[in-house]
C-alpha cells in the first residue's frame, strides 16, 4: 500500500476534478475564443470556472486570470508589476525564504539594476514584522512575499505588508505567493491588502498545467506573453477549458478550512509526538506552522538515503522543495540550521486524504531507517 506524504510537491487528482474533466473531454472541445456555438459554450464554461475560483478567494471573477502554473503566476506578477512601475523607483522587498520562482525573478531584476531587499527569517523561520516595516521605503515599487513557506509550513505575516506600505508613503504593489496556502488557510486578497496573488490547481487535488493570478481591480501590470489577447491581454494563449474545469472542480470540492485544518492538526501532532520518541529526530517546523507541513531532521542520516529507504517501503516524502531538485535548502540555511541538520532534513506534507495509517507507517519507516542505516555506518 502506498503512503503518499509529499502533497506540497503535488497532489493526486480528486474524483470531482476527474469527473468534470472527463465530461469536458467527451463533449466540450471548442476554443473559448471562437465565435461559433462550440466556442461560445466553451467560453461560458470557462467563465463559470473563473467564478468558482473567485468565490473561494472572495473576489470578483474579473480579477482572476488563468496561467499555466504557480511559477508563471509569480513571474507575471513580479515582472509585470516592475515593468509597469519602474519609473516610480527601483527598490523591491522580498524574503530570503521564497520559492525559486520568486527568487530567480529577483536575481534577474538585480542584474538589471534593481535594489533587492531580501529579509532574513528569525530562528523560527518567520519574518519579523519590524523588519518588514523598516525595509519598505518611499521608493519601494513592489513587495513580494509568500503566505506559507513550502518547506517549513511557517505562516508569514502577510497581513502586515499593506499597512507597512501605507506607513512608508510608497505606492508599492503587494504580491502574495499563496500557492502553498490556498485551500489550507482562509485567503481573502482584499482583506489582507494584496494587489496580486498567485494560486495553483495541482496543490489542491486539481490538474497540473493550470493556475491563476488574482489582479486587484484597477491595478495595472504588463504582460509577459503576447499573442491573441486572451485573458484580457494579460496572458495570451488559447485557454484550456479542460484544465479550468479540473481546477474549479477541485476548488469547489475543498472542505471548510477549519474542518480540514483540525484534522490535519491532529495528524501533525501525532507525527510530532511519535517522532519525539525516536530520540535522534530534530523538528525544524515551529509549533505555530500550518499543520499540513512538518519539516524534521534525522541526525546522522542524509536526506537522500532516508528518502530511498522509505521509498522501498512505498512511503513517499521529500527533502524540501521539489523545484530545488536536491539542492541544499536555502530556507533552512537562512534559519541558521547546521549543515548536518540541513543535509538530513525531511519534509512531510499531508492533505485532507492523509490518514493516521499513513503517519504511523512513516514513523515505522523512520525508526527502521534509524536502526538499519545508522548501524550500517558503524
Amino acid at each position: 500500500m502506498i503512503h503518499y506524504l509529499d502533497n506540497s510537491a503535488t497532489t493526486p487528482l480528486c474524483n470531482e476534478a476527474i469527473d468534470r474533466m472527463t465530461e469536458c473531454m467527451r463533449g466540450e472541445f471548442g476554443n473559448p475564443s471562437s465565435l461559433h456555438l462550440l466556442g461560445v459554450k466553451a467560453e461560458i464554461r470557462l467563465q463559470k470556472c473563473r467564478e468558482e475560483i473567485a468565490n473561494r478567494l472572495y473576489c470578483d471573477k474579473g480579477e482572476i486570470y488563468f496561467t499555466s502554473c504557480g511559477s508563471e503566476s509569480n513571474n507575471t506578477a513580479i515582472f509585470g508589476a516592475v515593468k509597469a512601475k519602474r519609473r516610480d523607483g527601483k527598490r523591491i522587498v522580498t524574503t530570503a525564504i521564497e520559492h525559486p520562482s520568486v527568487m530567480r525573478c529577483m536575481d534577474e531584476l538585480e542584474k538589471d539594476g534593481f535594489e533587492i531587499i531580501r529579509l532574513m527569517p528569525d530562528q523560527s523561520g518567520n519574518i519579523p514584522v519590524d523588519e518588514i516595516k523598516k525595509a519598505i521605503t518611499t521608493d519601494t515599487i513592489l513587495v513580494s512575499m509568500m503566505a506559507v513557506n513550502n518547506e517549513t509550513g511557517v505562516l508569514l505575516p502577510i497581513e502586515e505588508i499593506k499597512r507597512a506600505v501605507r506607513l512608508s508613503g510608497s505606492t508599492a504593489l503587494v504580491h502574495i505567493d499563496a500557492v502553498q496556502g490556498f485551500g489550507k488557510i482562509e485567503i481573502n486578497p482584499q482583506k489582507i491588502g494584496a494587489d496580486l496573488l498567485s494560486v495553483s490547481a495541482h496543490k489542491i487535488h486539481g490538474p497540473k498545467g493550470i493556475a491563476a493570478l488574482y489582479v486587484k481591480k484597477g491595478v495595472r501590470i504588463l504582460p509577459l506573453i503576447h499573442g491573441g489577447g486572451q485573458e484580457k491581454g494579460l496572458r495570451s494563449g488559447t485557454e484550456s477549458t479542460l484544465l479550468a474545469e479540473g481546477f474549479a472542480a477541485a476548488v469547489t470540492a475543498l472542505p471548510p478550512t477549519r474542518v480540514a485544518s483540525e484534522k490535519a492538526a491532529a495528524l501533525n501532532q501525532l507525527l510530532r509526538d511519535r517522532l519525539s520518541q525516536l530520540g535522534s529526530v530534530w523538528i525544524n517546523s515551529p509549533e505555530n506552522a500550518i499543520p499540513y507541513i512538518l519539516n524534521f531532521s534525522v541526525e546522522g542520516i542524509r536526506s537522500e538515503t532516508m528518502l530511498h529507504h522509505l521509498e522501498n517501503m512505498e512511503i513517499f516524502v521529500s527533502s524540501g522543495s521539489a523545484c530545488a531538485k536536491g539542492e541544499k535548502s536555502h530556507v533552512l540555511k537562512a534559519m541558521g540550521l547546521t549543515d548536518s541538520l540541513i543535509d538530513s532534513a525531511i519534509r512531510v506534507s499531508i492533505s485532507r486524504f492523509t490518514t493516521e495509517e499513513d503517519i504511523l507507517a512513516l514513523v515505522g519507516g523512520i525508526e527502521d531507517g534509524i536502526n538499519k542505516l545508522v548501524r550500517s555506518k558503524r
